[in-house]
């Protein structure tokens, strides 16, 4: 579908509403996304797919009261807005409403690059499974695509487009797991030969392992283990409605983290342009060389706080603004050299010759927030754990429980150094995009082995 006839539905069902109720509010967005999925396990392809959906999503705001409608189809746009008409007649009163964006300008939409054909993603997962050396292999490459066109009462009107891809995968040896994982802005960007050769090694090196005994440990922090406490922050730190629930630990203007970080969320870089209510998108500091410098906001949540949108709705109700295009921009000050960059990512290979003893980790996994406020969360290691000392990677180890507040793990003091450069690494949700260096961290808590 164009973006001419995305256009032209946001269009028409403005005009809809328009003329059944000429005095609501009302924004609609029209999204056509796209996903193209190979996955593969025991080092062949299992599964090869692509799903194209069309969403239409309507916000109405009329004598007082506001509701959301979303269909997937174009087939009866006109019973589709009656709907939400009469959804809104008996509504709750909405006391809170913010009206809908004025007309603002937005940034050109770019051109994507060409979408990815299967045979792009196959020779991804071949170089994949050939890099990794015989050992068995398992994963996903895919690219998701996203074409918007935004349309409201107050002639606000911009249109979008974005792509983003990945590569995650394992390679195992002898029941022992390594992982490596890439994103980038298409499937051409993925580095297949030297993940698998990193994913092989560290399975390689994760045999033998030992135990260790609980308590607190320097840690050294691949970037897909970053990725697990940049996620969080962005979701429960820096989301305005959670600050002003008091459910963040977030204070702005406070030094809250180390003087080294800086954590910006840049939708721009992205290919995003707007958010769902029509307001520009843009590059957000949050944090500025360790000081809490901005949460992110919806209109609603910025009525609210008496500030403007930094356009972060996401279109997902009680998730509220949460900021999808998050990285660490620090100061790297990591010494040069270090240990092979195979086994240990590129970005923490330098880091390995400043740790005196401490763990290396590749990867956390079902990591579940305990308390919202101070960010404390418990999860588990997985993929490659390495004991380091004295600069030197010395022993593999078995899995390990944590409890740690993700607030105090980059608080003033704690950040040791920073890795050379951020890699992105894709995530569950697809149309997020994080960046991602490695970290040495001079605490963080092991409560246990995997067991508990």
């Amino acid at each position: 579908m164009s973006h001419e006839r995305l256009e032209q539905l946001a269009t028409e069902v403005i005009d809809r509403v328009v003329a059944v109720a000429p005095g609501a509010e009302a924004a609609a967005l029209v999204e056509r996304g796209a996903l193209a999925l190979t996955r593969f396990a025991n080092s062949r392809i299992h599964q090869n797919v692509a799903d194209e959906t069309l969403t239409i999503r309507l916000r109405v705001h009329l004598d007082g009261r506001t509701v959301t409608s979303t269909t997937g189809t174009i087939g009866d746009l006109a019973t589709f807005v009656a709907g939400a008409l009469e959804s809104v007649r008996v509504g709750p009163l909405d006391p809170g409403w913010p009206g809908v964006c004025p007309p603002v300008p937005v940034e050109s939409r770019a051109t994507p690059p060409p979408a990815s054909t299967p045979a792009d993603r196959a020779g991804v997962v071949r170089a994949f499974v050939d890099g990794a050396g015989g050992l068995e292999t398992a994963g996903y490459c895919r690219e998701v695509r996203t074409d918007a066109a935004f349309a409201n009462t107050a002639g606000q009107a911009a249109t979008a487009s974005s792509a983003a891809a990945g590569l995650d995968g394992i390679a195992r040896n002898e029941g022992r797991d390594g992982v490596a994982r890439l994103g980038a802005d298409d499937v051409g960007g993925l580095e297949g030969a030297a993940l698998g050769r990193q994913a092989a090694a560290k399975a390689r090196a994760a045999t033998g392992s030992r135990d260790l005994p609980p308590g607190r440990y320097e840690v050294l922090l691949e970037p897909g283990a970053v990725f697990d406490v940049l996620r969080n922050l962005a979701v429960w730190a820096f989301n305005g409605r959670f600050v002003q629930q008091q459910q963040s630990f977030v204070e702005v203007g406070t030094a809250q983290f180390d003087r080294a970080v800086t954590i910006v969320d840049d939708p721009l870089a992205a290919g995003v342009r707007f958010d769902s209510e029509g307001t520009p998108a843009r590059r957000t500091v949050l944090v500025d060389h360790g000081t809490s410098a901005a949460v992110t906001y919806d209109r609603r949540t910025a009525a609210e706080a008496g500030a403007a949108s930094t356009g972060h709705d996401v279109g997902a109700g009680a998730s509220g603004p949460v900021p999808l295009f998050v990285g660490i921009e620090g100061e790297p000050n990591g010494a040069a050299g270090g240990a092979a960059a195979e086994l240990v990512d590129a970005s923490a290979a330098p880091l390995v010759p400043g740790v005196e003893r401490g763990i290396l980790v590749s990867d956390f996994w079902y990591t579940r927030v305990l308390d919202p406020k101070s960010l404390s969360i418990t999860g588990l290691t997985r993929n490659g754990i390495w004991l380091v000392e004295r600069g030197e990677i010395v022993a593999p180890l078995s899995n390990l429980r944590f409890t740690q507040a993700y607030a105090a793990a980059l608080a003033p003091g704690n950040v040791r150094a920073i890795g050379p450069f951020a890699r992105e690494i894709p995530g569950s949700w697809a149309t997020a995009r994080t960046r991602a260096p490695a970290l040495h961290l001079d605490s963080w808590n092991f409560t246990g082995g995997a067991a508990g």
